[in-house]
């Protein structure tokens, strides 16, 4: 084998989402938050989605993962959700006023996080890792919708 296989840019990076899954989830479990929850509840802030089927597709995870984790955020008082007037098929969700007041708290832990594995960074080398793995994920996406088979992509399953 030419390459080290524990070298590769797919097997270091998933270290390294482990690696900032586990630091996230320790720092959020004390505001009642995962950190599956986060993409989510910004989406839902800024005003970015408001249906099932449009976080799945934010958030980039199928429809029956998403509709756990929303059942999960509504017992625990996360999220609610009201029939929606459009479409009584399907149901609007929105933040409740404890997930929108431990919201800013969070978003500073993860980012205080990321700026803390970043330390020896310069903020250069930090904008070019962004880049890059920007990058990545768009080239990731491209081939995962290349291969799927039609109407298979991720989060575009009914609701």
């Amino acid at each position: 084998m030419d390459q080290d296989v524990l070298s590769t840019p797919g097997h270091l990076i998933s270290l390294a989402a482990r690696g900032f899954a586990r630091l996230s989830e320790a720092r959020l479990k004390p505001l009642g938050f995962g950190v599956g929850h986060l993409p989510v509840l910004v989406a839902l802030q800024d005003g970015r989605a408001s249906t099932q089927r449009d976080l799945a597709r934010f958030a980039k995870i199928e429809q029956p993962p998403m509709a756990q984790m929303l059942a999960r955020m509504e017992r625990d008082g996360l999220i609610r959700r009201a029939p929606d007037p459009a479409d009584g098929r399907s149901s609007r969700i929105t933040l409740t006023a404890l997930a929108e007041a431990r919201l800013p708290e969070a978003v500073s832990v993860l980012l205080r996080g990321n700026h803390e594995v970043l330390r020896d960074f310069t903020d250069e080398e930090a904008a070019l890792l962004v880049d890059l793995l920007t990058r990545l994920i768009a080239n990731l996406d491209r081939l995962a919708n290349a291969e799927a088979p039609p109407g298979a992509a991720i989060g575009g399953k009914g609701e």
